[in-house]
């Protein structure tokens, strides 16, 4: 569906097409891919393997039968076709147009233009899928909200983490502080697609806009990873190195309907916290992945094992020389590191906490 919509985007010959025809006050029937299962299905019609361009798309769709294109859209290749797809194939449309392109896009698995004289509408079929293709002012609008959006939970999502960072040198890190910054974090990537498919919609249009949105989810999805592989380990003794762990967390905060996002209660009951169903309060202490993160030269490797090696963030903070020494891959210099770097940023947070 993505590919479909992309090729139906403003600016792309085949959009210029199809507009065409909305202009004309016309209807049309659009397959995209002309092979041998497309074909099958093909009855009557001319013949024309000519050059794509949305003139000649506009003209033939002055005829009552379908258009199949190439798939990639460079060429026509049949036109005023007769499509027969399997009438058994299960349809939700009424119209005779739309009913046609939903039973070809569900059983051949092909993106179906269809165009609506009386709505003026283009709607994509493809597979089970269905995308009613929106105005060039309807999108920007869509995008300039959602970016205006983005932007201030990406405020809210700095604030979180930066006040997370300071509890967690303080050894003071609360439920409720981690939920916030996993709550900020989902509905960021989710606000994230939703402007994602209004750029792959927009086309060259949302070049800049697709820069935009980059800029605001730099790290974020990464720190999200981060943060659930500190606390979400602290239920009933689940390790962060269990096979698939953190991928079955994650999936399960993406799965959570808008309402249940917003409760931190539920939102911690995902997390695995402790008394999560009862105390957004509870206190927790990170294994210290997030803070090691942030420093210079360091591999997930080396993380990891330093994080073996003691059992939470202040056991790392307190860890002598010698003792970070020991960690295979550590050594000295690394060990140096560790101390200077956690110790750097404990004071940068004593300083913005005391500011």
């Amino acid at each position: 569906m993505a590919e479909a919509i992309a090729m139906v985007a403003p600016g792309r010959p085949l959009r210029d097409g199809l507009d065409r025809v909305l202009r004309a006050k016309r209807g049309g029937l659009v397959v995209i891919g002309d092979g041998p299962d497309v074909l099958s299905i093909c009855s009557g019609g001319f013949l024309l393997d000519a050059e794509f361009s949305p003139q000649r798309l506009s003209e033939l769709a002055k005829m009552d039968g379908a258009i199949i294109v190439a798939s990639d859209a460079s060429r026509i290749a049949r036109a005023n076709v007769h499509l027969m797809p399997d009438p058994s194939t299960p349809t939700t449309e009424t119209g005779t147009r739309h009913r046609t392109a939903e039973r070809v896009a569900r059983s051949l698995g092909v993106p179906v233009l269809s165009v609506s004289a009386a709505m003026s509408i283009i709607t994509v079929y493809c597979g089970d899928a269905k995308h009613p293709v929106q105005s060039t002012s309807w999108l920007h609008d869509r995008t300039d909200q959602a970016l205006a959006t983005m932007q201030r939970f990406r405020s809210r999502f700095d604030l979180a983490l930066g006040n997370l960072s300071i509890l967690e040198v303080e050894d003071t890190v609360a439920a409720g502080d981690v939920v916030s910054v996993v709550q900020v974090a989902e509905m960021l990537l989710r606000i994230a697609e939703e402007v994602d498919a209004y750029v792959a919609e927009l086309g060259e249009d949302g070049r800049l806009v697709g820069l935009q949105s980059a800029e605001l989810m730099d790290t974020v999805a990464e720190t999200l990873h981060l943060v659930v592989r500190d606390y979400y380990v602290h239920a009933d003794g689940e390790s962060s190195d269990r096979p698939g762990a953190l991928s079955v967390v994650i999936d399960e905060l993406a799965a959570l309907p808008s309402d249940e996002l917003r409760d931190p209660v539920r939102v911690a009951k995902v997390l695995r916290l402790p008394g999560s169903l009862h105390d957004v309060d509870a206190a927790l202490e990170p294994r210290g992945y997030r803070l090691l993160s942030r420093l210079p030269r360091f591999s997930d490797a080396i993380i990891e094992r330093i994080v073996a090696r003691f059992s939470g963030l202040q056991q790392i903070m307190r860890a002598s020389l010698t003792d970070l020494e020991k960690v295979e891959g550590v050594g000295r210099s690394r060990a140096h590191s560790v101390k200077d770097g956690l110790s750097r940023l404990a004071e940068s947070s004593i300083f913005e906490r005391y500011q």
